[in-house]
């Protein structure tokens, strides 16, 4: 069986270094699929481990050039500590770089002809070349002899040639005097451009780091250290790593859960917004389950842990999210296959840009040759272009995570703005999925006040689903109980209790039978009516008559009536699939202004309505939460499932939204749009960038003008490039969805 795994990189350095790993992983026996993130600086592999192991990716990586971290992907604390060393060393370099290349920019720009100005310079670019900068040529170096060039190859040669020649002039200046020439220097274009594509680096390593908040606030949900109930009671504080299943762990009042489990003893409430979006606390007894993350409030409990590791939801919700900022979106298979010839065309333009002015320069043929081949080396970067989509992708993804709503790849992501039509299931989707009392209709002539508060005392001490929708009803009513009595719970009937001598009953139909309780006539009209409606009917007795019919049934969500309006307005055809009659279908309908809805609907049927749709030419959406769905799901352009539905349906589905709200649909496909516009944005400047800087830089508009790009001027415009790319992604994360 496949593995799919993330290992973290070491050693890269530009969208050019990602494609030669990508391409060393690909060629390895046993790698089905490689995908290299420049942005993140990871990879994900999936791979066979029959026939290579986790040693052997590494070892390939290595011989390309870099290093992998072989570390568990839900465990990134050394990656998190590899990437701050790495920031703060980069910072020093930068911080010296620029010192030691301020007083040779000076000297250059202004005091050329100074006493000893060449021996001064050299004293204080030989370090910045030597010491700050000595990564750029030990990474070209590296990569020439795999065979492969990198940004560092241009960056290595463009600032050594202009180092040497002017090495040259500073120790045999006669031999262009000689000549009638001046010998120049160029020591101040060699620091200049270290230092300013270190300070480049430095900002783009900033930026992208708050592309990836949305994955270190989902791992500081998990608490470091646990609590652990030995078997002779006494408590034991242990690393969260060493939790094994079956383990008793103690929750205390503010604690996080520390894994996925079900509670043995104690009562609490616990905070699951975070995991599930809903804001209410949720009662935590004997047998329910904990997820990783969330809160305890004010009750301490014990429990039994299940889910450890990378088998927690939290764990997995983790991975889907680095697994979707790791993937490439379609438009990024053309930028990738730009990346890899980048460095080596940018190189023979640079020869040939020498080969030119060597030709057709006149008297300043060389230096001109010179300066213009360097500057065309030093503009050109295909960091702009590796960093346009990875970086937008991660910070919708990124952003979209701290919404509730989970992104499994960029593809999807980058479809869900074309959409056409939304294809929504009715129950847990558009309705709450949850049983709310809509109507009780109360026998007259009984004694109403006495009747409700007995109903109450009994349905607070059930334990069935609908006796909670009847407790909250009477309790919004202001009713109130100090009755006593006794009480039973009758399986698959009801429940009996006994108050002041005189029994009473709430159950269904066959548990009047059972009691010999009879309906009036027009009380089993109502009944009838309301169960053709998909409403579920209730009977509360006493031992004589039917007291009340108490009607139950699935509430529209507070948010969906919204949420369709909104996705109507940006003209998407909204269409409900339900199971129920077409009555009720209709009603539903109405009530929240769809117009477009299909009744009676089995599960093969929602999957051919989505496929009819499609063939109609549609890119077509659908949203479910059940196993019924799941089919329709795996049809659609794009699979969405509400967070807290089947397994199946959130397996199948490639967005998954961690909440009940139907609001963040349309914030979905808001953030989809949003992110394509970065993404286009950016390629287009990148492109452009690239097209108009590197024939500039080549001296084009010297014939006509006499204008040549100094190489510092060409350094600073090839930071800036991939900083506003990465600034232009970040503008994700500002704007509202």
């Amino acid at each position: 069986m496949n593995e799919k795994k993330s290992f973290y990189v070491i050693g890269m350095s530009c969208a050019g270094c990602a494609a030669n790993i990508q391409q060393a992983l690909s060629e390895r026996k046993g790698v089905i699929e490689a995908r290299v993130n420049f942005a993140a600086s990871d990879v994900i592999v999936e791979y066979n481990p029959a026939l290579v192991s986790d040693k052997d990716l590494q070892k390939t990586v290595q011989e390309a050039g870099y290093d992998l971290l072989l570390e568990n992907e839900t465990e990134p604390e050394q990656a998190e500590i590899l990437q701050r060393e790495a920031y703060d060393k980069l910072r020093r370099k930068t911080i010296g770089a620029l010192l030691l290349s301020l007083p040779v920019f000076v000297i250059g720009m202004f005091f050329m002809h100074m006493p000893y100005g060449n021996w001064i310079m050299l004293g204080f670019t030989l370090p910045v070349l030597l010491v700050f900068g000595r990564d750029f040529f030990i990474n070209a170096w590296r990569q020439l002899k795999h065979g492969h060039a990198n940004m560092d190859t241009l960056v290595a040669v463009s600032t050594g040639v202009a180092f040497l020649f002017s090495l040259f002039n500073t120790l045999w200046p006669t031999y262009w005097t000689d000549r009638g020439l001046e010998a120049h220097i160029y020591y101040e274009a060699a620091a200049v451009i270290i230092a300013l594509i270190l300070l480049g680096r430095l900002l783009e390593s900033r930026a992208k780091s708050n592309t990836s908040t949305a994955i270190r606030k989902l791992i500081g949900l998990q608490p470091k250290e646990v609590i652990r109930i030995l078997e002779d009671g006494t408590e034991q504080v242990i690393p969260i790593k060493a939790v094994q299943p079956g383990d008793i762990l103690l929750v205390k009042p503010g604690d996080k859960i520390p894994v996925d489990g079900s509670v043995t003893e104690g009562v609490s409430f616990v905070d699951e917004s975070m995991i599930t979006g809903e804001p209410v606390p949720v009662e935590k007894v004997p047998g329910t389950h904990v997820y990783t993350g969330t809160i305890n409030q004010k009750g301490s409990f014990k429990f039994m842990a299940e889910k450890v590791g990378s088998e927690t939801i939290l764990a997995q919700i983790i991975k889907m999210v680095q697994e979707a900022q790791g993937s490439k979106a379609p438009v990024q298979q053309l930028v990738d296959r730009i990346a890899a010839i980048f460095v080596p065309a940018v190189i023979g333009i640079a020869a040939l840009t020498f080969i030119g002015w060597m030709i057709a320069g006149g008297e300043l043929a060389f230096t001109h040759a010179l300066l213009t081949s360097v500057t065309v080396l030093v503009i050109a970067c295909p960091c702009a272009l590796g960093l346009a989509t990875p970086t937008a992708i991660m910070v919708g993804i990124g952003k979209g995570a701290e919404n509730n709503i989970l992104i499994r790849d960029a593809q999807s992501l980058e479809q869900l703005c074309k959409v056409q039509a939304v294809v929504l299931d009715k129950t847990g989707t558009i309705t709450e999925g949850k049983p709310v009392v809509t109507d009780i209709f109360w026998n007259p002539g009984i004694d109403l006040r006495h009747s409700m508060e007995v109903l109450l005392f009994m349905e607070s001490r059930s334990e069935h689903p609908l006796a909670d929708a009847v407790v909250l009803h009477l309790t919004e009513e202001g009713i109130k109980t100090n009755l006593k009595g006794e009480f039973n719970s009758l399986t698959g009937q009801g429940i009996q209790g006994v108050i002041n001598g005189e029994s009473y009953f709430v159950g269904n139909r066959r548990l009047l039978e059972m009691n010999g309780i009879s309906r009036e006539s027009e009380q089993a009209e109502q009944a009838d009516a309301c169960s053709l409606e998909g409403k579920t009917v209730v009977y509360f007795a006493d031992s004589k008559q039917v007291l009340a019919l108490i009607v139950i049934a699935d509430r529209m969500k507070p948010g969906s009536v919204k949420a369709i309006e909104r996705l109507q307005a940006e003209g998407i055809e909204v269409y409900m699939l339900t199971g129920d009659n077409r009555i009720t279908a209709r009603a539903v309908a109405d009530s929240i202004g769809l117009k477009h809805f299909k009744a009676e609907v089995m599960p093969s049927d929602k999957a051919d309505f989505v496929k009819e749709l499609q063939q109609q030419g549609k890119i077509v959406a659908m949203a479910g939460d059940g196993i019924n769905d799941s089919q329709a799901l795996a049809q659609a352009d794009v699979s969405i499932a509400m967070g807290k539905g089947s397994d199946i349906a959130i397996d199948v589905a490639k967005i998954t939204l961690i909440t009940s709200d139907l609001n963040a649909i349309p914030k979905a496909w808001a953030l989809s749009k949003q992110t394509v516009a970065a993404i286009r944005q950016n390629l287009f400047w990148a492109f452009i960038y690239n097209l108009i800087g590197i024939p500039l830089a080549a001296g084009i508009l010297y014939p006509c003008c006499g204008f040549l790009l100094n190489p510092m001027i060409a350094a600073a415009a090839m930071a800036f490039s991939s900083v506003s790319v990465v600034t232009n992604s970040l503008r994700i994360k500002a704007k509202k969805i």
